[in-house]
């Protein structure tokens, strides 16, 4: 879903905002903050709600 809104803000002309998603969703990751579907996959992994995770993602692209 999240990549869906990527797609849309290309569509619409705003590709600004989906390279600051997509950016923001890397950083996160890589920090091994995830759900739990990635978590059970990933070492280390801090499992987070899916709140938390779109959280975890406001916060990186507050960042940049």
């Amino acid at each position: 879903l999240l990549f869906s809104g990527v797609i849309m803000f290309d569509y619409i002309g705003w590709p600004e905002v989906g390279r600051m998603i997509e950016d923001a969703f890397e950083q996160v990751v890589a920090k091994g903050v995830v759900t739990y579907d990635f978590a059970r996959q990933i070492d280390n992994a801090t499992e987070v709600s899916t709140s938390g995770f779109a959280d975890a993602l406001v916060e990186a692209i507050n960042a940049s």
